[in-house]
């Protein structure tokens, strides 16, 4: 009996060191405006309706304990936001290229909003789909498939981009370098829509551009070299305009197959793959620094016999070259053929999975509209446990490692019941701040001790220029002190403020004077 109790005791606290929720962790969630499947609501063109539901997004998501947004802000050569080089999406008003009504910017109101509740705003392009639907798209007089159309090659029911149109690429990195100039977002991100997926029996027109190009690479190699001329090109604009800017790609599962690759591929038995066939090497773009995070579409199970989520998480995690790794969860699979995900176990699994994985920081929700239907009650499990205390994003070192100064804190008591805080920034900081972190724990703890557990996080205050914090004391019977830091544009946290302690001694409340 006591060898048993002897293994358990160390084993228990293994098992809570691992799941234990992290201080730093990224938890986004992406919002698809492409045919209104997450924002804004079909048929709904008010811009008043329109605000108040994106606000009602955030709240929830924010409740559910997520730090990111992920807003897909240029669905096919279109945008969210006034732009002199592409037209209104018909996914906002109903017809491309008419404006809001009332008018506003929703680019900027959607950064503005997600900001004041201390979430990061990443920016979501699809850099090369062009016109949805050949059929049924509304397409405005100047959209750029009407002015270029030697730029664009149809493939199936859609107009893409011609990867290997050097004029086309120029334009895509200069629709980025307008974003990131003119808004305060946090990230570029793009997802998986590069060359497209192949359409069985059709392969995709280039062959005259290939023809053209003079090129002694073979088609295969030409057009990854295509795509990496892209993502090379966007990433020196991005951090030309806005070094804090970060550079996302989410690419599908599987980048290569063992059986293509036995060397580098993974474990997996994919139909399609990001360098075989959508022409995508992800491996190459994080090896030379071009992106700052990948978020792989693990949306698949645990223990799918094609594509496995434990098996692709571990490869993935020994593929990041130092960059980030957040992982995309499938959550809109619910009721689909692949009945692992109607276990309410799965998703709880697949965190749990991750968090054991030192270079994987975190995951990505899709997509937004399926948490209204909280499935498997994931919303109530993300609350109350997986998420129930917040996290903040983690910082990326190759960007700024500079870190604010610790705020400055004048405390006073009022009334011998309530605790004032005052709070500015230090003035010599040369970094931006985004917000204050507010800890509350036991006067008898080590600050040394608490520094990475979350559960001490009081609240976030996103007041950069300071804030005031006054809480009553009365109803409390034990002493406990406040500390307060500063979080700067990269995520870098201060060192820690004074500590305020506050005792009662002899009924009274007071601070520790040492």
């Amino acid at each position: 009996m006591k060898k048993k109790v002897f293994w358990i005791v160390p084993l228990l606290f293994f098992v809570q060191i691992i799941f234990a929720q992290p201080k730093y962790e990224f938890r986004g969630v992406w919002i698809a405006t492409v045919s209104n499947i997450d924002w804004p609501k079909h048929g709904d063109w008010n811009s008043d309706h329109q605000k108040a539901d994106f606000i009602r997004i955030l709240d929830e998501h924010k409740k559910n304990g997520m730090n990111a947004v992920i807003v897909q802000i240029r669905p096919a050569a279109d945008a969210f936001y006034p732009s002199s080089l592409e037209p209104w999406s018909q996914w906002l008003t109903g017809q491309q290229g008419k404006a809001p009504e009332p008018y506003y910017d929703p680019l900027k109101f959607m950064i503005e909003e997600t900001h004041k509740r201390g979430m990061e705003f990443h920016a979501w392009l699809n850099p090369y789909r062009a016109v949805f639907n050949i059929r049924s798209s509304s397409i405005a007089p100047n959209h750029i498939t009407r002015q270029h159309p030697e730029w664009f090659l149809t493939y199936g029911d859609k107009k893409y981009f011609d990867p290997g149109n050097k004029e086309a690429q120029k334009f895509v990195v200069k629709v980025v370098r307008d974003i990131v100039k003119r808004y305060d977002v946090d990230a570029i991100h793009m997802d998986d829509y590069f060359y497209p997926y192949r359409i069985p029996g059709k392969e995709f027109p280039d062959d005259a551009t290939y023809r053209n190009a003079g090129t002694s690479l073979n088609k295969d190699d030409w057009r990854r070299s295509n795509t990496d001329s892209i993502i090379r090109d966007i990433s020196i604009a991005i951090k030309e305009e806005n070094k804090y800017c970060k550079f996302g790609i989410s690419p599908f599962s599987v980048w290569r197959n063992k059986d293509k690759d036995p060397v580098r591929g993974s474990d997996s038995r994919a139909g399609q793959t990001n360098y075989d066939d959508l022409y995508a090497d992800i491996l190459l773009w994080l090896q030379k620094g071009w992106i700052d995070y990948v978020t792989p579409q693990l949306y698949l199970a645990i223990g799918n016999p094609y594509i496995d989520y434990a098996k692709l998480l571990d490869w993935w995690s020994r593929n990041s070259y130092g960059r980030h790794i957040y992982i995309g969860h499938g959550i809109y699979r619910v009721g689909s053929k692949e009945k692992a995900w109607d276990d309410p176990n799965e998703l709880p699994n697949q965190i749990k999975l991750l968090r054991r994985y030192p270079n994987v920081q975190g995951s990505v929700f899709y997509s937004s509209s399926i948490f209204d239907k909280n499935p498997n009650g994931w919303n109530d499990s993300l609350r109350n446990n997986y998420y129930k205390y917040p996290a903040l994003i983690p910082p990326m070192p190759w960007i700024d490692r500079e870190k604010p100064w610790p705020p400055i804190v004048e405390r006073k008591l009022t009334n011998d019941s309530i605790i004032q805080l005052t709070v500015k920034p230090d003035p010599r900081n040369l970094v931006p701040i985004k917000y204050y972190v507010v800890y509350q724990y036991a006067a008898n703890s080590q600050a040394a001790t608490f520094g990475n557990i979350p559960k001490y996080i009081s609240r976030i205050v996103v007041q950069p220029d300071g804030f005031v914090l006054k809480e009553a004391l009365s109803s409390k019977n034990f002493s406990y002190r406040y500390l307060i830091t500063a979080v700067g544009k990269n995520n870098n946290e201060s060192d820690l403020s004074e500590i305020a302690i506050v005792v009662q001694p002899n009924g009274k409340w007071d601070f520790y004077k040492p």
